[in-house]
């Protein structure tokens, strides 16, 4: 399954840098892009694991950047 979010407030290409290095590293993630001149997000990965990599990638999203509103 491939989905595309936007991405609210994201405040610097390093930020939509290290955001995209690490949800790179979940388990199950074929393949993710974060764009910080778009404010997108692109997750491609497993339906029956695709909540469970949701999750996760919110949580990384609320550690590098706090104010980031994420939505579909």
């Amino acid at each position: 399954m491939r989905k595309t979010f936007k991405i609210e407030n994201l405040d610097c290409a390093n930020c939509a840098a290290e955001i995209e290095n690490t949800i790179r590293k979940i388990d199950g993630v074929a393949e993710v892009s974060v764009s910080f001149m778009t404010q997108r997000m692109i997750i491609d990965a497993a339906d029956e694991e695709f909540g469970r990599i949701m999750d996760e990638a919110l949580k990384i999203i609320r550690k590098v950047e706090p104010d980031c509103e994420v939505s579909e």
